[in-house]
């Protein structure tokens, strides 16, 4: 097989590589390879301990790059360990296909038209998945998955399943990866996001064959659920590391003090009531009891109401030192109104018990909850008032 001359110019330009794990897909295999090779001679083929009569069909073909090990590990050990070899090669590109024969070399070429104009990108070949054949569980399972990508990324996707895609390995490194089987493909779109890797989609076609010819070695309770655990500890950190993280590089930058002052806080066509309600907010969100996610509790839900972000920020700190002391006992003084007679006085009698200590815990949440709404309520009125006068006066 000799590749389109144009076309593998193209891939040693950009120093990329078609990458075609595969498992037991000897009825498919050949014909994707020769698709592959008729456009490029850098193809490379991870053998991921298939069983059928795979090696006979690469053995035809001295010109590719082989990876084989055995036993099966699974999707995501293959691709992984393309990667590795890619890298071992001088790859800076490799572009992903099934060995289902589900993908068509045919879109090659566009996937490395994204090299030019958008480089250093993940690009993922996005599916029509209203065509036909396309089985149901497969659509589900992708809104599904564009959801959860969408809560640890912030980014909106058509198709976070497909496995064609454009992957820059000189931007995304020798990372350690968790995960091992189908799971990896989301794993390595969320880890690449939070790494700072643009992800970008474009269109490609996509072939389901009826349901009585299709080889699946997707297993929809295994791997479903792998696939839900490796979810939730994404959005575990997302929330815990990710985000913060995010923010606090945010306000290190001058510039983006100078934005948020100028698009932010003198915004002139936000309302009285809204910038006051921003005040609000922040008050009650500085106060209320949840110590250590104050502000990104607070930044989430003003982003999600369109609350004005610099002024939900500036009034949660409200409770930052040298007033977290006074804010606290604040708290806890109110709460007595909630404890009737076991109410306390100090944080803690001559003797310390569990039980005081539980007590007073107990005050304390009631009361500073208590405290918020009151404090949250009064300032979004005094600003509300302040505003008033002042954009009158003005």
């Amino acid at each position: 097989m000799i590749a389109n001359t144009t076309h593998n110019e193209h891939f040693e330009r950009h120093r990329a590589a078609v990458l075609i794990p595969t498992y037991n897909n000897a009825s498919t295999l050949e014909a994707v390879v020769q698709d592959a090779l008729s456009y490029t001679s850098h193809v490379i083929v991870v053998n991921d301990g298939a069983t059928d009569h795979t090696s006979h069909i690469l053995d035809k073909y001295p010109q590719l790059h082989r990876v084989s090990y055995s036993p099966n590990r699974g999707k995501g050990i293959a691709l992984r360990r393309g990667f590795e070899y890619a890298l071992t090669q001088g790859y800076d590109y490799v572009i992903t296909m099934d060995a289902d024969g589900q993908h068509f070399a045919s879109d090659l070429p566009g996937m490395l038209d994204k090299i030019s104009t958008h480089p250093d990108t993940l690009v993922i070949g996005a599916r029509n998945l209203n065509q036909e054949n396309m089985p149901g569980k497969n659509t589900f399972a992708n809104k599904f998955s564009n959801f959860w990508f969408y809560v640890e990324t912030g980014l909106k996707a058509p198709d976070t399943q497909s496995g064609y895609r454009l992957y820059p390995l000189h931007r995304m490194g020798r990372v350690r990866w968790w995960c091992t089987k189908y799971e990896f493909e989301i794993e390595v779109l969320v880890r690449s996001a939070w790494k700072g890797i643009k992800i970008d989609w474009t269109p490609v076609k996509v072939y389901y064959p009826p349901a009585e010819e299709r080889i699946s070695h997707f297993r929809p309770f295994r791997d479903f659920s792998r696939i839900s655990v490796l979810n939730t500890i994404l959005v575990l950190i997302t929330f815990l590391y990710i985000k913060p993280r995010d923010l606090f590089l945010y306000l290190l930058k001058k510039e983006n003090w100078k934005k948020m002052w100028r698009e932010e806080v003198l915004n002139a066509s936000e309302s009285n009531a809204r910038k006051a309600a921003a005040i609000g907010f922040g008050v009650f969100m500085g106060i209320v009891p949840i110590w250590g996610f104050q502000l990104l509790v607070a930044m989430l839900i003003s982003i999600k109401l369109k609350l004005n972000k610099a002024l939900v920020f500036l009034a949660a700190h409200i409770s930052t030192p040298p007033l977290t002391p006074f804010v606290i006992f604040a708290g806890f003084l109110v709460g007595k109104i909630w404890m009737g007679r076991s109410a306390k006085d100090l944080l803690f009698d001559d003797k310390i018990t569990f039980a005081a200590i539980g007590d007073n815990l107990l005050q304390y949440v009631f009361g500073s909850i208590t405290l918020a709404i009151i404090a949250g309520v009064a300032a979004w009125g005094i600003s509300y008032l302040l505003l008033a006068l002042f954009r009158k006066k003005k």
